[in-house]
């Protein structure tokens, strides 16, 4: 087993040089995330910046350049389809409802700007596929999936990939949340289909263990089935205010996830291997204190990460590949898969069957 796995933890493997001009982004849907995320890590970063923020209220994006320190430029969603202040942004940061995307994605792609596409990638496979084909061959793409650059994900997938656990057998991963405690209105796009997909759990939470056990086997789903149920009066526009799924994945490992919004906020990751195991709890929430553990052969190793900012830790490795011509990863065909994959096993929940991918 290569030590650096453990003792250089927090190591950026993917970084290979430090001096470039900063990534200017266009923020697009200025919600609490953006405001109190993505901006804050930009502002953090010496890779990336935020000049310019876009919004459906006028007075929202204005306020929001005002506090930003470096955004000096507030559009609406009509001025940035129409082309303002182009030559203030290098890239696109884009959160707005799921539904929202592609419009958007397809906009910076005419203008030539590099797109990092909040996840789900879009709301059904079909939108997904137009945000591929805008940018392909065209513009920069990724996928905002900030457990591929969280340290604690990306050392399990090096000792996964080296054998450390022997080969992989189980993965188990869950994620949940009381959404109606952080958001106390439930009119709200996680809520709406038309917004957000075909539900509300899966796509938003579930997508969590799913994804990152793609990310850690090196590995994608060929077959999924599931369970779902929604009792409470703010989710009965969706099927899914509780859901269990399992995934085989084309290595043959199988996976058993769980997602819900209406439950104890909670989250976990673990990979069971012919030889060992290695696991993460809590897992998928930001700004969280992460136990990382590895066993092999009945020998238990733990390890408590320094916490790192992990929307730092995505924009800082965007604006590298970006300014060093290099692959992004998650790309649009990755995402691509994710959306086929929820919506099977939302098809999966409605039809009590196994779903083929």
């Amino acid at each position: 087993m290569d030590a650096r796995a453990l003792s250089e933890f927090g190591r950026r493997d993917w970084e290979t040089d430090t001096d470039h001009e900063p990534v200017r982004f266009a923020m697009i849907g200025l919600g609490w995330w953006t405001r109190e995320e993505a901006i804050p890590a930009t502002e953090e970063s010496d890779r990336c910046e935020t000049t310019v923020v876009v919004s459906g209220d006028r007075d929202k994006a204005a306020d929001v350049a005002e506090a930003s320190a470096n955004a000096e430029t507030a559009v609406t969603y009509e001025e940035f389809h129409d082309g303002a202040a182009t030559d203030e942004y290098d890239a696109v940061y884009i959160a707005t409802p799921n539904a929202k995307h592609v419009e958007f994605v397809e906009s910076a792609a005419e203008f030539g700007k590099a797109v990092l596409c909040e996840k789900p990638m879009e709301a059904t496979p079909e939108r997904a596929r137009r945000i591929v084909e805008a940018c392909e061959g065209e513009v920069p793409l990724m996928v905002a999936y900030r457990m591929h650059t969280e340290p604690a994900v990306r050392r399990a997938r090096e000792l996964v990939a080296e054998g450390a656990i022997g080969d992989p057998m189980l993965v188990h991963g869950s994620m949940s949340q009381d959404l109606l405690e952080i958001f106390s209105n439930p009119d709200q796009w996680r809520l709406d289909p038309d917004l957000s997909g075909p539900g509300a759990s899966v796509m938003d939470l579930g997508i969590y263990p799913l994804n990152t056990a793609r990310f850690v086997l090196d590995a994608d789903p060929v077959e999924v089935s599931a369970l779902a149920r929604s009792d409470g009066e703010a989710f009965s526009d969706v099927p899914d205010e509780v859901a269990t799924f399992e995934v085989r994945f084309d290595d043959g490992t199988l996976a058993a996830c769980s997602a819900s919004q209406n439950a104890n906020r909670s989250s976990h990751l673990k990979v069971v291997g012919t030889d060992g195991e290695v696991s993460i709890e809590p897992a998928f929430f930001d700004r969280q204190s992460r136990q990382f553990e590895l066993e092999v052969n009945g020998t238990r190793a733990a390890v408590e990460p320094e916490q790192v900012d992990q929307m730092l830790e995505e924009f800082d490795y965007f604006a590298h590949q970006v300014r060093t011509d290099r692959d992004l990863y998650a790309d649009g065909r990755h995402g691509l898969v994710d959306i086929e994959t929820l919506h099977a096993i939302y098809e999966s929940a409605e039809q009590g069957s196994v779903v083929e991918l």
